[in-house]
């Protein structure tokens, strides 16, 4: 948008960056930040420069951080000959204001750099209108600051600059766009809804890939659909919502969903401007949170992940807990941990070399048994080459041959499969027992 463009260079073009970690009563606890925090930058294409800590009691209402800090970033941009200077705090708008104005160099907090990856990594019409709201949103609080030397100096009637008009025209460009995008948006998410609700019909089990970015999501998604998802060890290496229909061994038809990953204090902006993508977390039959084994943190990461589980309302659908890259850990074998009832709660795996799928399989097909259809179908001699097929699945529970050489299968599937088969010559239907209907609400 060229208002942005006016607004704020972007970023992500090789800035000599300085990261300033500044660490507070609050956040003390929190592991691995500062990394996490160079890791983004990287991702955003900038060169990091220096990382700097600073420890505060209190956040200064001026600076953020003290004046003194404020005279030693001064020097360290004329140094360095830095670009960009960002915080790992969220700033208010006067924060990064006085900042700027007394570094002479671009300030941006964490919130901004997101923003900034997520405009990168977003490739779908959805997943960029998603993205643009979220930084109109975040860009109405500090429009101010771009607009500083076209302020009005002296109040009263005759007096008034033409910044004020700027300002007020841009403020009503920038809430035009957001209507419009909404609209759009909300276009879209009609859209999506109807498919769900086409899906629930035909009686297709759900399953929603979701974790912490860079935990695996993306390519363990390949590995079980065998598509061709970007996969990459980055942040944020896919953005966009990804479904695709597959059937899987022992449990049959499904669809399986890739969501964006999940970041310590993700910005609410983006959380409200993704909610249509995560609501295919919340409609899922199975959550599938994908962890990455070898991180020494991951335990905080999983907490992280489900406070936002909490917050998008999917803490009720049925999780399993896949514990990914095992191939990075020495001498560790899959395997499959149940709970106390003898759930399925764990399974170690390694998507990146297959290691482990089986048992995965194993523990969907278990997660999903209460959603299947119990059949005795009849196939008759010229069509017991569908019995291979259904063989290979995995659906057989049962069989015999009659007296006139017809198989009889007892199987377990999806309706929607099951209509598929009764379609198919020589397939007649003995007996059904469908799952309880699940809501379309």
């Amino acid at each position: 948008m060229e208002l942005f463009d006016r607004q704020k260079d972007a970023v992500g073009q090789g800035e000599r960056t300085l990261l300033v970690y500044v660490e507070l009563p609050s956040n003390r606890h929190v592991h691995n930040a500062m990394d996490e925090l160079e890791e983004l930058a990287q991702s955003s294409g900038l060169i990091v420069v220096k990382n700097l800590k600073v420890n505060r009691n209190y956040a200064s209402a001026k600076y953020f951080i003290g004046s003194g800090k404020v005279q030693e970033l001064a020097e360290l941009v004329k140094e360095l000959e830095l670009d960009l200077i960002i915080f790992s705090s969220e700033l208010s708008p006067s924060q990064e204001r006085n900042l700027e104005k007394s570094l002479e160099c671009q300030v941006m907090d964490r919130t901004g750099l997101i923003l900034d990856i997520f405009s990168l990594r977003a490739r779908s019409f959805e997943g960029k209108l998603q993205v643009e709201l979220a930084q109109l949103r975040h860009l109405s609080t500090r429009l101010v600051r771009g607009w500083t030397h076209l302020e009005r100096q002296k109040g009263g009637i005759g007096l008034r600059g033409p910044g004020e008009t700027q300002l007020e025209t841009d403020k009503r460009l920038i809430a035009i766009r957001i209507k419009s995008i909404t609209r759009r948006l909300d276009k879209v998410h009609k859209q999506r809804d109807l498919g769900r609700k086409s899906r629930l019909k035909n009686e297709l089990p759900m399953i929603a890939l979701a974790g912490y970015t860079n935990a695996g999501k993306s390519t363990l998604f390949n590995q079980l659909t065998e598509a061709e998802v970007f996969a990459n060890d980055q942040l944020f290496a896919t953005l966009d919502s990804t479904i695709r229909r597959v059937i899987l061994p022992a449990s049959g038809e499904a669809v399986i969903a890739d969501t964006v990953g999940f970041i310590k204090d993700l910005p609410h902006d983006l959380v409200d401007a993704f909610k249509s993508t995560l609501e295919e977390t919340r409609q899922a039959d199975v959550l599938l949170h994908v962890v990455d084994a070898s991180d020494e943190y991951n335990r905080e990461k999983i907490d992280q992940v489900e406070d936002i589980i909490f917050e998008i309302e999917a803490n009720k659908v049925p999780n399993i807990l896949v514990m990914n890259k095992i191939d990075c850990l020495s001498d560790f074998e899959p395997r499959m941990d149940r709970d106390k009832e003898g759930r399925i709660y764990r399974v170690w795996i390694s998507a990146q070399t297959g290691k482990g799928i089986d048992l995965l399989y194993q523990a969907l097909a278990e997660q999903l048994s209460g959603m299947m259809t119990r059949a005795k179908i009849q196939l008759d001699v010229k069509s017991a080459y569908i019995r291979s097929e259904i063989y290979n699945i995995g659906y057989i529970h049962n069989e015999k041959v009659d007296d006139f050489g017809a198989w009889i299968l007892e199987i377990n599937v999806t309706h929607h499969y099951l209509s598929k088969l009764l379609q198919k010559q020589g397939v007649t239907l003995l007996w059904e027992q469908k799952p309880q209907q699940k809501s379309l609400t």
